[in-house]
């Protein structure tokens, strides 16, 4: 199957639709009818691939050799490689699909990066797994989805709701200080901690409920812009290839799984 062709799957009336050509990212997730992502080639839901958030002026060390990535949010590097290739369908069903990716320039190491999709009338699984080819690496995985504040134009905006063990302290660079912290009053652009897993409530008010969950200990949370909020699972902290490497080993892929559940209150 063609990378170009988007795939649609639907679960009663639920549809959601994945863009292989562009990163990968669901670009569109409609329950009843209603868009609950916001639109456009930047936005949906993209993977993070093969590092999460900002990687400190775009550099990072395997042992003793250092690598330096563009610096795509001055002077940082963000997001991963992965939301700005093209993916290749592996398999697709009614409800389910995988795609994957090869790892390239301007990622030093090469390896190969599966996502898979399962949709049901009330949720919808995520999973991305990590593997290497040749030599070990530091890597992350996550996801960046960006909810729609007024996805109901007619009740009010979304409401973020949870309760962290800690909050990542961001200095002046928009970077972890490495202090833990007591967690703040939003608005957000920051790392959280939940020792048990991460569960995150966002709530259209008399309209739908959806709670993101994943085993993942890590999640940033991004509600500055009126157009949406963001709730994101990775599997570290940002600038992670730098202060938490998780080592992918021809042995020991990384995987990382979330999954969304909603419940309809109207």
């Amino acid at each position: 199957m063609s990378s170009e062709e988007s795939v649609r799957l639907t679960a009663g009336d639920v549809e959601l639709t994945v863009a292989p050509a562009n990163g990968c990212r669901i670009s569109s997730l409609r329950i009843a009818g209603t868009e609950l992502l916001r639109q456009g080639e930047r936005y949906g839901c993209f993977p993070m691939v093969p590092w999460c958030g900002r990687t400190e002026n775009g550099r990072f060390r395997n042992g003793g050799v250092e690598h330096q990535l563009p610096i795509n949010d001055p002077p940082h590097a963000i997001h991963g490689t992965a939301r700005e290739s093209a993916w290749r369908t592996a398999r697709t069903g009614a409800a389910e699909a995988v795609f994957t990716y090869e790892l390239a320039d301007p990622w030093p190491y090469t390896g190969l990066v599966t996502q898979t999709f399962e949709l049901t009338e009330d949720s919808l699984a995520l999973q991305l797994g990590i593997e290497t080819y040749d030599d070990s690496f530091p890597a992350q995985a996550g996801w960046h989805p960006w909810f729609l504040r007024n996805a109901f134009p007619e009740g009010k905006g979304a409401r973020l709701d949870f309760i962290a063990d800690w909050q990542e302290e961001r200095g002046p660079n928009y970077l972890p200080t490495g202090r833990r912290i007591e967690p703040t009053p939003g608005p957000w652009d920051d790392c959280f901690g939940m020792e048990d897993g991460l569960d995150v409530t966002v709530t259209w008010p008399d309209q739908l409920e959806l709670t993101v969950k994943s085993r993942t200990e890590w999640v940033v949370v991004y509600d500055q812009q009126d157009e949406a909020v963001c709730v994101e699972p990775q599997s570290g902290p940002p600038n992670g290839l730098n202060t938490h490497p998780r080592l992918v080993t021809p042995i020991d892929p990384l995987e990382i799984a979330a999954t969304w559940t909603w419940r309809r209150l109207a």
